[in-house]
């Protein structure tokens, strides 16, 4: 694996998240590459809301339900984290565009990001994040389509396998 090479996806907890993971999962095996997935978090009501009323435990609670809704984003796509690929989760707290600029900040990374949902009002509301990574990124991004559907994943002797459509 080459030390520069990496594969930054976004998780956002959503059912789509499948088939984006395991595109950049094929992505990164392919490349010889580190997957890094990314999952961002804000606090409830925002920044200025947390900062106005903090609660430790309470960040630390979102903290973990979001590493939660990460684990289970790959339990979902690979029945676990993928044996014999590179991984490094990362959970950031802040808005998500900024938060994979931030980390996909190298000319040869890649970024794989969902292509958001289908219709005109559905792109206007639901795709602010793959736009504001399209717009603004110093390094490739690889959109996947709404519809793509994942590969069904079957674990292998009790150990996830990396398994990808063609």
């Amino acid at each position: 694996m080459a030390e520069s090479t990496r594969v930054i996806v976004g998780v956002s907890g959503s059912r789509r998240d499948a088939a984006v993971l395991q595109r950049a999962a094929a992505e990164a095996a392919r490349r010889g590459a580190e997957l890094v997935p990314v999952i961002a978090w804000t606090p409830v009501g925002g920044e200025p809301a947390y900062r106005a009323h903090p609660c430790p435990p309470l960040a630390a609670a979102w903290q973990q339900a979001a590493r939660t809704r990460l684990d289970k984003a790959f339990g979902e796509a690979f029945g676990g984290y993928p044996a014999g690929l590179p991984i490094s989760p990362m959970v950031i707290r802040g808005a998500a565009g900024p938060a994979l600029l931030e980390t996909a900040d190298r000319p040869d990374d890649l970024l794989v990001v969902g292509a958001g949902r289908r219709g005109p009002l559905q792109r206007l509301f639901f795709a602010r994040v793959t736009r504001y990574c399209l717009s603004r990124a110093r390094c490739t991004v690889l959109t996947v389509p709404a519809d793509a559907r994942p590969t069904t994943h079957r674990p292998r002797g009790g150990r996830a396998e990396l398994a990808m459509a063609a």
